[in-house]
């Protein structure tokens, strides 16, 4: 999850922007969140950044504009695991995926 992430933010991001990674945890949740200051996008390809195989400029090769599935297994991965993944961006803004897990309680951990 964490390397398709950063590998899209630095796919995406100018060199001279900055890229942050950030984890930690809120209630019982485990929270990562990779934010950008890269060119953004809009509502329309920020509802579909999700899908298999969708890539938000359907015009460059897959050489140089990837083949649009590492966000779609990002999300197929958290979800396995119980958790969800959001986006928040607008054109000009950059992005912020941030990815929300249930934390393993120690008891489960015991058991295992």
């Amino acid at each position: 999850m964490l390397s398709n992430l950063v590998a899209n933010a630095l796919q995406h991001t100018p060199a001279s922007a900055d890229i942050t990674v950030r984890v930690g945890t809120e209630g019982d949740d485990a929270v990562l969140e990779v934010a950008d200051r890269g060119p953004g996008m809009s509502q329309e390809d920020a509802s579909r950044v999700f899908e298999r195989f969708y890539r938000t400029d359907s015009s460059r090769a897959r050489a140089s504009g990837g083949t649009g599935l590492g966000l779609s297994i990002v999300d197929s991965l958290v979800r396995a695991h119980g958790g969800a993944v959001s986006l928040a961006t607008a054109p000009g803004e950059g992005c912020c995926f941030r990815v929300t897990l249930p934390r393993v309680s120690e008891v489960a951990a015991q058991v295992s």
